[in-house]
C-alpha cells in the first residue's frame, strides 16, 4: 500500500476550512450580547464558536488555500474579525440605546447620583439605566436574538464569502449608528421628558409667586416621585418600542452583510 500523498496546498486549504469560519464566528460571539458579556467566560464562547463551527464548514465553499504565517493570512484575519465583531456590535447598540434612555431619565429625575456596577459591561451605569438593561435583556432572549445572529452570520458566508470584507460602505453604515442610538434614546425618553418639563415650570411659575417657597427641597422629591409614575406608565411602550428597534437592527445586519 502506498503511504498517502499530503501536499501542503491540501493541508493549508483543509485548515482554512475551518480556521477561517471559526475566526468570524468566533468575534461574532465576543461582541454578541448576552454571550459576549464578561460574566460569561471565554471558554464557553470559544467551545460556541467550535461547535457552531464544525456544524457550518461542511455546508461552505472550499476555502483558498493560504499559508497561515504569511501577510496575506493576517489580513485575512483581520476582515473576519471585522465582519464578526460588526455584527455583534449591531445588537450591541440595540441594548445601549435603553441604557442610554436610563441615563438620560435618571439625570432628569435627579437619579443620576445613584448608579451602580454594571457586571455585564464592567462600568457603572445609573439604577434606571440597569433596569432598562434587564428589560431589554429580557426581550432579547424573548425574541430569539441568541438565534438571530447565528443564522446572521451563517448566512454571511454565502454573501460575504471568506476573504471578501465589508467594504468601505459597510464601514461608514457602523459609524452611522452613533447617530441613531442617541436619537432612538431620545424618542423613546421624550414623552417622559416633557412631563417632567412641565412639571419643572410649574414649578419655576410657583418660585416666582411666593419667592420664600424653597423649590429645591420641595421639587426634588416630587419630580422623582412623578417621574417614577411616569415612567411605570410607560413600560406599555416598552415592549412595541423594543420590537421595532429589534426588527430595524435585524435588517440593517442583512444590509450590511448584503444578505438577500
Amino acid at each position: 500500500m502506498e503511504p498517502l500523498a499530503l501536499s501542503e496546498t491540501a493541508l493549508y486549504q483543509f485548515i482554512g476550512q475551518y480556521l477561517w469560519p471559526f475566526i468570524r464566528i468566533g468575534a461574532m460571539f465576543m461582541a454578541v450580547p448576552i454571550i459576549g458579556a464578561r460574566t460569561v467566560p471565554a471558554r464557553v464562547r470559544i467551545l460556541l464558536a467550535l461547535l457552531v463551527t464544525m456544524l457550518v464548514s461542511p455546508m461552505l465553499a472550499s476555502a483558498p488555500a493560504i499559508e497561515l504565517l504569511g501577510v496575506p493570512a493576517m489580513l485575512r484575519v483581520m476582515q473576519e474579525v471585522l465582519v464578526g465583531l460588526s455584527l455583534g456590535f449591531v445588537f450591541q447598540v440595540v441594548l445601549h440605546i435603553f441604557v442610554l434612555s436610563g441615563q438620560l431619565v435618571a439625570m432628569k429625575m435627579g437619579l443620576g447620583f445613584a448608579s451602580m456596577n454594571d457586571p455585564s459591561n464592567g462600568i457603572s451605569v445609573t439604577v434606571l439605566s440597569q433596569f432598562y438593561l434587564l428589560l431589554s435583556t429580557v426581550l432579547f432572549l424573548i425574541f430569539n436574538g441568541h438565534l438571530l445572529v447565528i443564522d446572521l452570520v451563517v448566512r454571511s458566508f454565502t454573501s460575504i464569502p471568506i476573504g471578501t470584507g465589508l467594504g468601505y460602505d459597510a464601514i461608514w453604515m457602523i459609524v452611522g449608528m452613533g447617530s441613531w442610538m442617541f436619537s432612538a434614546a431620545l424618542v423613546f425618553v421624550l414623552p417622559l421628558f416633557t412631563a417632567l418639563l412641565v412639571i419643572n415650570m410649574a414649578f419655576g411659575t410657583m418660585n416666582r409667586s411666593a419667592p420664600q417657597i424653597n423649590v429645591f427641597t420641595v421639587g426634588f422629591p416630587i419630580a422623582l416621585v412623578f417621574g417614577l409614575i411616569f415612567m411605570w406608565l410607560s413600560l406599555t411602550a416598552f415592549v412595541p418600542y423594543f420590537r421595532s428597534i429589534f426588527n430595524a437592527a435585524a435588517i440593517f445586519s442583512e444590509q450590511l452583510l448584503r444578505l438577500p
